[in-house]
């Protein structure tokens, strides 16, 4: 019984991590970075703005934080690909999560400051890159219109790890409530 309890821990938990694993195509990236800017900048004053994906589904676009305040969060939100297909990159903010909210659409929530990240500063250009930092990956599609928000306090999801990981205890303590009730 014990044995047959362990092959089935031991199953579950190899399922569970390569459930985490499985894409093994590359995501369409997106890269959040703050260069100084190359040719035009549009400047950004409020706390809102859009933009769209370039022509040809890669590219870079660069802004300017012109709103006089400093913005500690930052959400990019779309409707044209899947949160499970997008990889984020950044070097602005701590933290980059990606998922999806209520009605469907995706979003990517960039938050939290620490030294030698202290999101965007008032007057601080950045750029927003469609694209892989290194290889390979396939283009965003081009002309997609993104709605971008600053400062907004938190957008919670929780990464496939701890979803693995939570699953796995869950099994564990089920197992073991079994295991003593039989006893």
């Amino acid at each position: 019984m014990k044995v047959r309890l362990v092959l089935f821990t031991l199953a579950a938990m190899l399922v569970l991590a390569t459930a985490a694993f499985a894409n093994s195509v590359p995501d369409p990236t997106i890269i959040i970075k703050d260069p100084p800017c190359v040719g035009a900048c549009t400047p950004v004053t409020g706390t809102t703005f859009g933009f769209s994906v370039p022509a040809g589904g890669t590219g870079m676009l660069f802004f300017q934080n012109a709103s006089d305040v400093n913005w500690f969060t930052l959400r990019l939100t779309e409707t044209g690909v899947p949160a499970s297909a997008i990889t984020c990159v950044q070097n602005v903010f701590v933290s980059c999560a990606v998922g999806t909210l209520g009605n469907g659409n995706t979003f990517i929530f960039l938050s939290g400051l620490a030294n030698g990240t202290p999101g965007i500063t008032s007057g601080e250009f950045f750029s927003i890159t469609f694209g892989c930092s290194t290889g390979t990956c396939p283009p965003w599609p081009a002309g997609l219109d993104f709605n971008a928000v600053a400062n907004l306090k938190s957008a919670t999801v929780p990464e496939p790890g701890t979803i693995a990981l939570v699953l796995t205890g869950l099994g564990g303590i089920i197992t073991r409530r079994r295991w003593l009730a039989r006893s």
